[in-house]
């Protein structure tokens, strides 16, 4: 008889533990189509002109922003180094190509186009285009942005911008269909 309160036992937590984990995992998912969502969301109304979505609704108070010259800190260094985008370029055009996560990891693969028409970090209008394609891996932290780190080719924009003599890379991605 013990044995068989023993067994039943088992069956019964062993039930209750893979509910648990499914309840577990359908929300981690959830969690992250909200996180995807929320984000495209932030970046496609900032990119259109509306700074004010860069605010401790959608950023966590201490996001960091990874740059070559250090780690940028804030909400004000955020919207300060973002703002670079609008101030330095006209007729933007910005596409999510592809994001996808795991926990609180998002991955964006990211094309930015425009004409160089104002100051950008420093650098004085050309007139010229730019198109550029880069990743930028995220953190996120209670459903808001906790970190940013992009990565793209700096000599191919340089380049663009500048008109530098030789050959100029454009890296334009080209889905497969």
């Amino acid at each position: 008889m013990k044995r068989v309160l023993l067994y039943v036992f088992l069956i019964y937590t062993s039930g209750c533990n893979n509910q648990l984990k499914e309840k577990k995992e359908s929300d981690s998912a959830i969690q992250l189509e909200t996180d995807l969502e929320m984000y495209q969301n932030v970046w496609n109304t900032f990119l259109a002109g509306d700074t004010s979505v860069v605010n401790d609704k959608n950023f966590t108070e201490d996001i960091i922003i990874v740059t070559s010259d250090g780690d940028l800190v804030g909400i004000e260094a955020c919207l300060e180094y973002y703002s670079n985008y609008l101030t330095g370029f006209s007729d933007i055009e910005w596409t999510i190509i592809d994001a996808f996560g795991q926990g609180n990891k998002l991955t964006k693969h990211w094309n930015f186009k425009g004409k160089h028409t104002g100051n950008f970090f420093g650098i004085p209008a050309t007139g010229n285009k730019l198109n550029l394609s880069g990743t930028t891996i995220v953190t996120m932290r209670d459903g808001r942005i906790a970190k940013e780190h992009d990565f793209f080719d700096m000599k191919s924009m340089l380049d663009q911008l500048l008109n530098a003599e030789g050959d100029i890379t454009v890296d334009e991605y080209q889905p497969v269909n």
